[in-house]
């Protein structure tokens, strides 16, 4: 068994018993591995240990690993999610390669993706990342603004609105952390009510991942404890 291999494994042990912990099935809970600064051969070595959703932050370098392993039969059908903030002259790259784009903030972003989602391709699959702790360096929009860019989002034929995505507040205090899961969790059961599409609540990492299950997240988004340390340029 590899690094790779055996650190995934461990990831997915701690989601099932977290899951298990707060009464819910680990099933409900997906991963997502951030593959981002990380070589092809990383990814590769992930899938042939079971995981199929992969992240990816930087859009040249995401493309090249995209398409070089969609050639590979064998690698057809990973699941392609697009997690960086993306800015207008990226959109077509990402609209033609990418399955899902949680991160969404800007009705311009999303008017273009739609544009551009090819014709053959499925709906692109959306999730709206909301700035719920109001830190000024993290990207997202307010809780507030929601519901206005969820109804944009789901009248654009090319899209298909699936929920919402957060990072928390960055403190030690897990009780700030858990309190800005549960507004989530608040507000994304309000959004499911309303859209029949919306299944997703994206939030939690490798240190607050506990409380993210427990307060009802529907998708991790786990990098360094899978691939080990990035290597920026």
């Amino acid at each position: 068994m590899n690094d790779i291999e055996s650190r995934l494994l461990a990831i997915k042990e701690q989601i099932a018993s977290h899951a298990r912990q707060t009464g819910r099935q680990p099933e409900q809970i997906k991963l997502l591995a951030v593959s981002k600064t990380k070589p092809a051969e990383a990814i590769q070595a992930a899938y042939q240990a079971g995981q199929r959703l992969f992240g990816e932050s930087y859009v040249q370098e995401a493309v090249t690993k995209v398409q070089y392993l969609k050639n590979i039969p064998d690698y057809a059908d990973i699941e392609w999610h697009f997690i960086g903030p993306l800015q207008s002259n990226k959109t077509l790259l990402v609209a033609e390669n990418f399955d899902w784009i949680p991160s969404i903030e800007r009705e311009k972003i999303a008017q273009r993706l739609n544009e551009q989602r090819p014709a053959h391709l499925p709906a692109l699959n959306i999730c709206i990342q909301v700035n719920i702790s109001g830190e000024q360096t993290k990207s997202g929009i307010t809780a507030d603004e929601v519901f206005g860019l969820a109804g944009i989002i789901s009248n654009f034929p090319r899209l298909k609105l699936r929920g919402l995505m957060t990072i928390a507040e960055n403190t030690d205090d897990l009780n700030i952390v858990r309190d800005n899961f549960l507004q989530m969790q608040e507000l994304y059961n309000r959004l499911k009510n309303q859209y029949p599409s919306v299944d997703t609540l994206s939030m939690g990492m490798t240190d607050d991942m506990a409380v993210a299950i427990e307060c009802g997240s529907t998708m991790v988004r786990i990098g360094t404890a899978i691939f080990g340390s990035r290597e920026y340029k």
